[in-house]
């Protein structure tokens, strides 16, 4: 696989299906990697697109690296659309991935860019407290899941990825499928794994937000229970008047997966304009 030096010497690992046609962008989520995005690959680039994905730092096949905010998240992304000089693209963010989007503009504008997509993604701000009320996780539950993460790992991402994928305690997807997203979590490194959950957890977007002009979709499944929809996903709509939001029905957090079919037509629609 092609790679390329991220923001602090770090190796990236890409892949990039070539073509002419616009470019689009896939950011994975936690504590996954580029292979989590099997099901769109394929039909983005039959529809003309060319498609790139890549590891975070720290996941899959790219290095680890000392630092895991989303500054230097954002940059390693800066650094790959200017390595692969791309222009015109579309960014879809997915859950964590989201967060990538969103610093990106925020830090490094969107001459580059055509439009975005937010898919069960964190922003605008996850962390509960007084100064952000709507934010659906508690203190607590961001300090018991670093503790489980650290002390179980294998018990505790079992657990994390059957929420994952299940809406109303049903798993919407096959064994194979989740043995395959389990065998994506054991290639991540251990601090990388930690310290991109507290990233996630604890960055304020809402700023950030405001930032965005380009077109925006934001997709997101009413059945989402690692990020809830209406902590997220309508927050951040609210946030982005000129977005769009396309609630898929019973999708849980894993939705580009369980619900491949209605994920794609809904992405493939907005990059069709």
């Amino acid at each position: 696989m092609p790679q390329t030096t991220g923001a602090d010497g770090n190796t990236l690992n890409y892949e990039d299906t070539g073509g002419t046609a616009r470019p689009v962008v896939l950011i994975h989520g936690w504590p996954l990697n580029l292979n989590s995005w099997a099901d769109q690959v394929e039909p983005l680039t039959a529809a003309g697109h060319r498609v790139i994905t890549y590891d975070r730092r720290g996941f899959g096949s790219s290095e680890p690296s000392a630092r895991y905010d989303y500054d230097a998240l954002a940059a390693d992304l800066a650094v790959l659309l200017d390595a692969l000089d791309l222009h015109d693209a579309t960014l879809v963010g997915f859950s964590m991935g989201g967060g990538e989007v969103v610093r990106y503009i925020a830090h490094h504008g969107e001459d580059r860019l055509h439009s975005v997509v937010l898919a069960a993604a964190i922003p605008p701000y996850l962390l509960k407290s007084a100064a952000n009320p709507d934010g659906p996780l508690t203190e607590t539950a961001a300090q018991d899941m670093q503790t489980q993460l650290a002390a179980d790992r294998e018990g505790f991402l079992e657990g994390f990825l059957r929420t994952f994928y299940s809406a109303w305690g049903e798993l919407l997807v096959t064994d194979e499928q989740l043995q395959s997203t389990l065998a994506m979590t054991h290639e991540a490194d251990s601090e990388a794994a930690l310290a991109c959950m507290e990233s996630f957890a604890t960055t304020d977007f809402r700023a950030e937000l405001e930032k965005i002009t380009v077109p925006t979709l934001i997709v997101h499944g009413d059945s989402d229970g690692i990020v809830p929809v209406e902590g997220s996903g309508r927050r951040t709509h609210r946030a982005i008047p000129h977005s769009e939001l396309s609630i898929i029905h019973g999708g849980p957090h894993g939705l580009n997966a369980s619900h491949a079919r209605e994920f794609n037509a809904a992405l493939l629609e907005f990059l069709g304009r």
